[in-house]
């Protein structure tokens, strides 16, 4: 999922620090549009497609996807701190 954007931008610049990539293409299941307006102002430029197969339009005062599906990605490493 990609509920923010942030963490993209970081991953991203990451790997740009190992060398530039030609073509960018990110895939995942369920993006919020705040994300893709995140990305297309920080990352407009860079040769990078988003594919993502539904748009959710709104994010919880703790950046999660309504609906999405919860909090999956941190209930699948154990309890949060």
């Amino acid at each position: 999922m990609l509920a923010a954007g942030a963490s993209l931008e970081i991953a991203y610049n990451r790997l740009c620090e190992e060398g530039k990539p030609a073509v960018t293409h990110i895939v995942c299941p369920i993006s919020s549009i705040y994300a893709v307006e995140y990305l297309q102002k920080h990352l407009s430029g860079n040769d990078i497609t988003l594919w993502a197969a539904a748009i959710d339009e709104e994010l919880t005062s703790h950046s999660y996807i309504v609906p999405g599906l919860g909090d999956a990605g941190d209930l699948a490493y154990g309890e949060k701190n």
